[in-house]
């Protein structure tokens, strides 16, 4: 029975046997997720009195210049994930490829691989917004006991067996899902331990607010324009709140509990939009369709999309279903 205030380690071991596989792995790989982000969420709150903001003079595989806070979250979770061996392999928004883990025993036994953006929205840092985690958890398909490949790490998002992101704002919440609905934890930073405090959290079936970056107006599908004066039409119920953050996790944090879609449309320099598919759009979608909401990328569901490469860029629509639903209309039209 989920109890508000619960802490997330007793919601853990209550919910274990909702897990595809209650072998008491997938528990453990959590509490390493919320181990690491204890110790970012350190850092981000400290970002202003030491000398971790700001540009750490590298550039991602993405060609996005690398915040020093974004590497030190990156090497935070690969850390924390590798020395506990629960994991056999890990995809980075930061790396170029993969990383194999290899346990003590150089055994390669272990079943789950992760995929991260280890600090999404980074660029706000320095302006003191919040910004975010997203993970997404699948079994390995390879046999257990050999390295893992690529095919490990280019499944569809349908399945995947747990996903959440962690929001560093005003308070720091865990968010995730094991396919069993969402629950969101937030941080009590005096005793450093998460707490329920968002049981079953749900996507109001429709919304007011929209959240695109209408700068780029000018180079959106005609769907989207249309779409957005829609959005701005004097109705009954329009014209809705433009709310736009520029952090996906902020961004959909906000609307899932107030109702609102997010949209990152592909555009003519970017045709295929700049979110990626793997560690931001599939993890998000899971997130989304358990509180009842959806995700799509205008013509179809997120989580049915082969990936066909580590870092692929998806156009991604996610937010409360009819306003989604309503922008597939405005797609077909063109």
């Amino acid at each position: 029975m989920t109890k508000k205030n619960q802490t997330l380690g007793e919601f853990i071991i209550e919910n274990q046997t909702d897990f595809p596989y209650a072998s008491g792995e997938l528990s453990r790989l959590i509490n390493s997720i919320r181990l690491a982000a204890k110790m970012v969420n350190h850092e981000v709150n400290k970002a202003g009195l030491v000398d971790i903001t700001g540009a750490a003079g590298d550039t991602n595989i993405q060609g996005e210049d690398q915040q020093k806070l974004d590497v030190f979250a990156n090497e935070t979770f690969i850390k924390t994930l590798t020395n506990r061996e629960i994991v056999c392999g890990i995809a980075s928004e930061e790396n170029d490829d993969f990383i194999t883990i290899e346990g003590q025993k150089n055994d390669h036994k272990n079943k789950y691989v992760v995929l991260i953006d280890p600090l999404d929205g980074s660029s706000n840092i320095d302006v003191n917004v919040s910004v975010g985690t997203i993970f997404s958890v699948y079994r390995r398909i390879t046999p257990v006991g050999t390295p893992v490949t690529i095919e490990d790490f280019l499944q569809p998002g349908n399945l995947q067996v747990a996903a959440g992101y962690i929001i560093y704002g005003t308070s720091t919440m865990l968010v995730y899902t094991t396919g069993h609905g969402v629950n969101g934890f937030t941080l009590n930073p005096a005793l450093g331990t998460y707490y329920l405090s968002h049981p079953n959290m749900k996507f109001p079936e429709n919304g007011k607010i929209y959240s695109v970056n209408e700068g780029n107006y000018v180079h959106f599908p005609q769907g989207i324009k249309n779409y957005i004066k829609y959005c701005q039409e004097e109705k009954e119920d329009r014209p809705y709140t433009s709310r736009y953050i520029g952090s996906l996790v902020s961004d959909i944090h906000r609307n899932m509990i107030k109702g609102g879609i997010y949209i990152y449309p592909g555009i003519s320099n970017y045709p295929n939009g700049k979110l990626r598919l793997l560690y931001e759009c599939n993890p998000m979608a899971f997130l989304a369709e358990q509180a009842g909401g959806k995700a799509s990328d205008g013509f179809q569901r997120i989580m049915d999309i082969k990936p066909t490469e580590l870092h692929q860029r998806i156009p991604f629509v996610c937010g409360s279903k009819q306003m989604v639903e309503k922008v597939e209309e405005f797609m077909k039209k063109g």
